[in-house]
């Protein structure tokens, strides 16, 4: 059956058929840009931070002048420069960061990537001048580097790593960065030509107010960030070599726990050695080819506890294995077709990543030995899993059209006995002016469950198919933002290899929102108002919630942040319909340069989901990161919550989490990261107590030793542990795990 949305789509693909007729094409004229040519130089340099060879005196110099926030395109508070040259390997640059009170410069030692509270400088580039993806090289003045790729829409993407190598040095006027980054690092045009690559050279200068500083001005009334940037001429004949990259790794484990649950005597010790191969091959400067034997996707650090009481839809977590998170951007689409901690349990995989000319394309095929499954519904979601091996399958393919738009398609397929899931689909994100843009992205899916599940899930029988779309069209300006978003998922829609939790409903998003901007010395930085209408509809069923939201923004000094939304909604959960209103809001602020303080909270009306009545929930989540001296970090997080039905007081939930890191050097540190949960219920209050616990408690512990000289060349070794506690019993301990990594990458 083909509800509404198949004519919204419809109309949405003449509309877009008629603006890739025309070539409509909105960006700023390179009359307004600045050309810098890069020369190639051969020389031997040293990565001391001083920049004292002759070469650096022929390399080409540009300059970060203009402060784009808080102030709006005016002169930077300070001077930076940057020069840079290539040779046929790397790109080399180095950054003079001026500053007049070097005593003020906040500097860290941290793990990699955690540098964004302190001082820190970054160069990126569009290597194939597009304005779809920039890579990115931070570094504080400590020396510590960052890494990430941009791309429109999606944003940062901090899970990116590569290798290539910075130092830094504090001195009298200021610091100094130097950079050497190798071209097989990175993905880039294939020409013996010279080539043309968008850049910017950006600044973060933390004081009262953070100032972001660039090399060119912000348009605020043009949402394509890299049409307005200067360009840089060279890289003939740069080659990233062989580009053959191997990375084998030894993990050795040791595990044991008890038998069968609480109380229950411990079992023998289970002791494993896992060898492991990932390969990367760079078929040509822009394509590369990834493949990996018995893979190491370990984690170092656990998921962080979240709130899973009173909850109806499946959590999400983040990826952090290291196969999956290389190129992770090339498979983003509007619907998240793809999401990869689906894979729970890799045997092997391969993967093709690259772009040529106009066309970007992502694959993927892991043998994977565990088929996790996600039953989503209009009002909540179910999981299993199968004990059997599946291939999963993604292909992902973009042609870019004009100066910043594109349109693409992707397939998934998941194959196991008895079992398939499928899914294909074409999306789109087309730039119509500079302030406007729509993104569009319509699925289709069939699957094949086995009978067992049809029945215990109450899953239809036989083979399902179904259609998911989603359509966002914004104005987005200096002072007005404006928006409309429509997402519609069928019944039998499923997502296997991907995350959605939600089907059989339709839901509507309008808002609005005015800015205000000021620069230093003001009572606020950056302020907005806004409103937000709210509809979401079961197909062929009763609305299931429809309202208002009212939304705050303010930015001011002492890197102050405060998000509020007030929110009016008629909400309905099996059968019945709730009026309710709460407030949402978070809060940051940093008024040193080693302090960040954080307040996230809840408070209004709220749904009992367990027994299907109101209530009002109180939720808290204070935070706090305190910097003692360079080296140590404390970090502290709560999560607090209750909530109150009209007999009294049904659940309080409480989430505790410690974390102390001391960084002994760039490379090496130890972390112990404690995280506690705990809920009461008053199971008087309870319908249906059954399989509830009055009290329960987990405690895990993790102690870390880590030494990292690249992300693949690494030694871990760490201890882990899982405690539980019941109604009036103390903690006690159910597993206790050892382990060490060892990890090196070899390139040729």
């Amino acid at each position: 059956m083909c509800y509404h949305p198949c004519s919204y789509g419809r109309h949405l693909l003449i509309f877009i058929m008629v603006i890739l007729t025309n070539n409509v094409v909105f960006a700023q004229t390179d009359s307004t840009k600045v050309y810098f040519n890069v020369p190639r130089l051969e020389a031997e340099i040293e990565l001391d931070a001083r920049l004292e060879e002759p070469v650096w005196q022929d390399a080409v110099m540009v300059s970060a002048e203009i402060e784009v926030q808080p102030g709006e395109n005016i002169p930077a508070p300070v001077r930076t420069t940057a020069r840079m040259f290539y040779d046929e390997s790397n790109l080399y640059v180095g950054i003079h960061c001026h500053d007049p009170h070097p005593e003020k410069i906040r500097a860290h030692l941290t793990d990699r990537d955690q540098i964004w509270s302190d001082d820190w400088v970054l160069i990126l580039f569009d290597t194939f001048n597009d304005n779809r993806r920039t890579y990115d090289f931070a570094c504080n003045p400590l020396g510590v580097q960052a890494d990430m790729v941009e791309t429109p829409m999606q944003g940062s993407d901090l899970a990116w790593d590569t290798i290539w190598d910075c130092n830094a040095r504090m001195t009298d006027d200021g610091y100094i960065v130097e950079m050497i980054i190798p071209f097989r690092s990175i993905n880039f045009q294939r020409s013996p030509t010279d080539q043309i690559w968008g850049f910017d050279l950006v600044r973060s200068y933390p004081r009262q107010v953070r100032h972001h500083i660039g090399a060119f001005p912000r348009d605020r009334n043009n949402n394509c960030y890299m049409c307005q940037a200067n360009k840089l001429i060279g890289f003939a004949g740069a080659e990233p070599g062989r580009n053959i990259e191997l990375a084998p790794t030894v993990s050795a484990i040791a595990r044991r726990e008890r038998e069968d649950g609480r109380d229950t005597p411990w079992g023998s010790s289970d002791r494993d050695l896992e060898s492991g191969l990932t390969a990367r091959w760079g078929l040509t400067p822009n394509i590369v080819l990834n493949g990996t034997i018995n893979p190491d996707f370990s984690q170092v650090e656990a998921d962080v506890f979240q709130m899973d009481i009173n909850t109806r839809f499946a959590l999400f977590y983040p990826e952090r294995r290291p196969f999956f998170m290389e190129g992770a951007d090339y498979f983003n689409t509007p619907l998240q077709a793809v999401y990869t901690r689906k894979m729970a349990d890799p045997r092997t995989g391969i993967k093709l990543t690259g772009k040529e000319n106009r066309h970007t394309l992502g694959f993927f095929s892991v043998q994977d030995n565990t088929t996790n499954l996600l039953f989503p519904a209009s009002q909540g979601s179910d999981n299993t899993y199968l004990e059997e091996r599946n291939i999963s399958t993604a292909l992902r393919y973009k042609y870019d059209v004009g100066s910043a738009s594109n349109v693409g398609m992707v397939l998934t397929d998941r194959e196991a006995n008895d079992y398939y899931n499928r899914v294909g689909g074409v999306d789109g994100l087309i730039h119509l002016t500079r302030t406007e843009f729509i993104s569009f992205q319509m699925l289709g899916s069939e699957t094949l469950y086995p009978d067992t599940l049809d029945k215990d899930f109450e899953q239809p029988e036989g083979k399902l198919a179904g259609t998911a779309f989603e359509g966002f069209i914004v104005h987005d300006s200096k002072k007005v933002e404006a928006y409309a978003f429509y997402r519609s998922i069928d019944k039998d829609f499923r997502t296997d290899l991907g995350f959605m939790t939600q089907a059989n409903y339709g839901y509507t998003e309008l808002g609005l929102q005015r800015r205000w901007e000021r620069g230093k010395g003001h009572w606020f930085n950056r302020l907005s108002i806004g409103v937000t209408y709210d509809h979401e509809k079961e197909h062929e069923g009763p609305v299931l919630m429809e309202g208002f939201r009212l939304r705050f923004l303010y930015m001011g000094p002492f890197q102050t942040f405060c998000h509020a939304h007030v929110r009016f909604r008629d909400q309905h959960f099996e059968g019945r319909t709730y009026r309710t209103h709460d407030v949402i809001m978070e809060m940051a602020a940093r008024p040193t340069g080693n302090t960040e303080l954080g307040l996230q909270a809840i408070l209004g009306d709220h749904i009992d989901y367990d027994n299907n009545r109101s209530g009002t929930r109180i939720n808290l989540s204070p935070s706090c990161e305190l910097f003692i001296g360079r080296h140590l970090l404390l970090g502290l997080g709560h999560d607090y919550e209750r909530l109150y039905v009209d007999p009294g007081l049904l659940y309080t939930a409480n989430i505790s989490r410690f974390k102390v890191v001391y960084q002994f050097t760039r490379r090496m540190f130890v972390r112990t990261i404690l995280q506690y949960r705990h809920y009461d219920r008053n199971l008087d209050l309870y319908l249906d107590p059954e399989d509830m616990e009055r009290s329960s408690g987990t405690l895990t512990s993790q102690f870390l030793f880590s030494y990292k000289i690249n992300p693949q060349t690494v030694f871990y070794l760490g201890y882990s542990d899982y405690h539980e506690a019941g109604w009036h019993e103390s903690l006690q301990q159910q597993n206790r795990t050892f382990f060490t990594k060892l990890g090196y990458a070899w390139r040729i």
